[in-house]
């Protein structure tokens, strides 16, 4: 029990900046990866957040950097996403979703983890099921689930990330759990 207390101590509160930054890299990219759908839309909304982070926050206190940096993503991430679809309006007045050999785009696919060919195409679309669940909440809910169960953010950090009240972070995690619960129900 104590040393579960200074484990989670010693990740709340990063040595340093690279060390924080270097920790949490991974889990943003995964995050925004899920929320984007597109790896290297991901990775340049992780790197602006980082960005952002190291010139505009590096002299807060350790502690703040956890909310302060899932703010920014979400913030980041909402911008992509809203360039999105600005981007497929203006296409769809131009053209379909085809690149520059008429070949349709690709779709996100789920990550090769597993073992066996078997087990990897159980891995692929259970992936892409939760992944499809996920991407169908709403904003809001989507971002309380994401910050919350995979981040595992307090409900405190959760809302500063948000910039909303905590009781509004507990209301979208319970609906969005719901909602992904009755559409994944045949995985169980």
């Amino acid at each position: 029990m104590l040393t579960d207390a200074v484990e989670h101590q010693a990740r709340t509160v990063p040595v340093s900046l690279d060390a924080f930054l270097a920790n949490i890299e991974r889990r943003a990219w995964r995050m925004a990866r899920m929320a984007l759908g597109d790896p290297e839309e991901a990775h340049d909304a992780v790197q602006d957040a980082m960005l952002r982070l190291v010139r505009s926050y590096r002299s807060k206190p350790a502690e703040e950097w956890t909310p302060l940096f899932w703010g920014i993503l979400r913030r980041r991430i909402t911008d992509l996403q809203r360039r999105r679809k600005v981007r497929s309006i203006m296409v769809g007045w131009i053209g379909g979703g085809r690149d520059a050999d008429g070949d349709e785009l690709p779709a996100w696919e789920a990550p090769d983890n597993g073992p066996g060919p078997q087990h990897r195409l159980a891995d692929q679309q259970s992936w892409a099921a939760v992944s499809e669940a996920v991407q169908t909440l709403p904003q809001r809910q989507r971002e309380a689930f994401m910050l919350r169960t995979l981040e595992q953010l307090s409900v405190a950090e959760t809302a500063a990330a948000m910039g909303c009240s905590e009781g509004s972070v507990k209301t979208h995690l319970s609906r969005a759990l719901s909602s992904l619960r009755d559409q994944l129900e045949g995985w169980r």
